[in-house]
């Protein structure tokens, strides 16, 4: 029987949101010309496109810089190398552009998969020790994608704080998302488990149903930093009333870390509905 939610009590007054303009990269996918690199994408959840054609990884920093951002959170699979040369020259054009790398999300790997579980540990590390060479103070790595029972549970638990302790050096993350953490409840037993030792991002897009607000507020005040969806309420209709929603619901769970914006409609014109949901997120922030 799945447990009954136990909502963080919303603080009064609610705390301020974080006014700083930060962005998912997943936001500019097609921006990025549906870039994802040969190796990055094990699972087949993306589909491997090394052509390139869109926006250089290596002019992201510039072009974040002129639309207005200053943080972002960056996937993984954009980049096309991972040798040092290449990692500091990113890193040194995000420095130089003001636009600080506020998390490296690795979108892919399943800590918990039956047969590969400790094969993909051991992929994800490397990737941790990309983010490393980054100067990313947080990576973000799914906690696992197969049906929640307490034994899986307990196996994504060990194998995080597994990687947590093998990288003092990054804060390790995990999100309410995939196959695991299908629900609070489920996500909250996980993060008993963790003890601290590995932080949650929430995204509030992840979680669907009449109950999603509650099912968002029950754990997001215990996030250290957010994505905050932007979907379609028809073709093209930015919903800004769940966009709207989800912000108020964050600030009134006492989420107090940035909103990083995700656009994942369907308009090509991708940097311009980032500045339109961020004309929204101003409207609840302040």
């Amino acid at each position: 029987m799945t447990p009954a939610l136990d909502p963080r009590p919303a603080l009064d007054p609610s705390p301020a949101l974080d006014p700083t303009k930060a962005l998912h990269t997943w936001s500019l996918f097609r921006t990025m010309g549906r870039f994802v690199a040969p190796g990055s994408a094990p699972s087949g959840a993306l589909t491997e496109n090394g052509a390139g054609g869109g926006l250089d990884l290596l002019e992201l920093p510039g072009q974040l810089a002129a639309h207005g951002f200053t943080s972002a959170q960056l996937c993984h699979f954009y980049l096309p190398r991972t040798e040092p040369a290449y990692l500091s020259e990113l890193r040194d054009g995000f420095d130089t552009a003001g636009v600080d790398l506020e998390c490296f999300l690795l979108d892919d790997g399943d800590l918990v998969h039956p047969e590969r579980g400790e094969e993909q540990q051991r992929w994800v590390s490397g990737w941790i020790e990309v983010a490393e060479q980054l100067g990313v103070p947080r990576v973000r790595v799914p906690a696992g994608d197969q049906v929640p029972t307490p034994e899986t549970l307990a196996l994504s638990a060990r194998r995080l704080r597994a990687l947590a302790a093998a990288h003092p050096g990054i804060r390790v993350l995990t999100e309410n998302w995939k196959s695991l953490l299908v629900d609070a409840p489920t996500t909250q037993a996980l993060l008993d488990q963790l003890d601290g030792e590995v932080g949650l991002l929430i995204d509030t897009g992840n979680w669907d149903g009449e109950d999603k607000y509650e099912q968002i507020a029950a754990v997001a005040g215990d996030a250290e930093c957010s994505q905050v969806k932007a979907r379609e309420s028809a073709p093209g209709v930015l919903d800004a009333e769940d966009l709207t929603r989800s912000l108020e619901t964050l600030r009134e769970a006492g989420y107090t870390g940035r909103l990083s914006l995700v656009y994942a409609g369907t308009d090509d014109d991708e940097w311009g509905r980032l500045e339109q949901m961020h004309e929204i997120a101003r409207t609840v922030t302040g």
